[in-house]
């Protein structure tokens, strides 16, 4: 029984070794993954669908009169939570009439186009709230407004001319992170086209007013859905320049 009693004791000793090296094991993996960093990343590939609309010499007022079509495809350099650098590929249908125009042309002349436009754009993106997920000492939001404006070159292709000028556009839109890598945005852009040809070259100058940068313009709009995929994992505790 003495034997026996010494026996029980070993083996619960052994026992209470055996769980002590587990927890002491287990520990140190529960701690790195209870402070391990969340994920995130430095480009954003994404594409879009949606209406365009358009404002000239055929539409002076209403961008609901000829809505067309419009897509785009983009990249984005994501600088911080913030801030975001962002290359667009525009394509856009746009059409108008000057039969809808409260105001008669010289000689009672009506006018119709339509045209497509290839827009290349570069933007700054600005997210009004600090945008993402996970690191709550940020504040992240999974919801966030942003403001963008940029510089860009379109081409306009109407009754076999082609016209090239310089762009302006401002964009409004609304993000939504799905997933830590999936997001969801919806944006109403207004771009300045700085010429007089994006509604072909017989609208060019009804009015017979020289063209300028404020007269004789034309701008085109998009609202558009897209869906972005993040990657290029950003590094977060490392010795080098990211």
């Amino acid at each position: 029984m003495h034997i026996q009693a010494n026996i029980l004791v070993d083996i619960r000793h052994l026992t209470s070794l055996i769980a002590f090296f587990c927890l002491w094991s287990v520990a140190p993996a529960s701690v790195a993954q209870a402070t391990a960093q969340p994920e995130t990343y430095r480009f954003d590939l994404g594409a879009g669908i949606g209406m365009s609309g358009y404002l000239g010499d055929a539409n002076e007022s209403n961008l609901l009169s000829h809505p067309g079509f419009a897509a785009n495809a983009s990249f984005r350099y994501l600088l911080n939570t913030r801030f975001a650098i962002r290359g667009l590929v525009n394509v856009a249908s746009l059409s108008g009439s000057t039969a809808d125009m409260e105001n008669a042309l010289p000689g009672g002349a009506v006018y119709d186009f339509s045209s497509t436009l290839c827009d290349i754009q570069a933007r700054g993106e600005f997210n009004l709230f600090n945008y993402g997920t996970g690191e709550p000492y940020k504040q992240l939001k999974r919801l966030s407004p942003y403001l963008a404006l940029g510089v860009g070159v379109s081409t306009a292709s109407s009754d076999g001319s082609t016209f090239t000028a310089m762009t302006i556009p401002m964009a409004f839109g609304v993000k939504y992170k799905v997933r830590p890598r999936l997001n969801l945005s919806l944006e109403f852009a207004m771009t300045k086209v700085i010429g007089d040809h994006a509604d072909g070259a017989s609208l060019s100058d009804l009015y017979l007013i020289k063209s300028s940068f404020i007269k004789n313009t034309d701008w085109y709009s998009t609202l558009l859905l897209s869906v972005s995929y993040e990657f290029g994992e950003r590094c977060i505790e490392c010795h080098r320049l990211d």
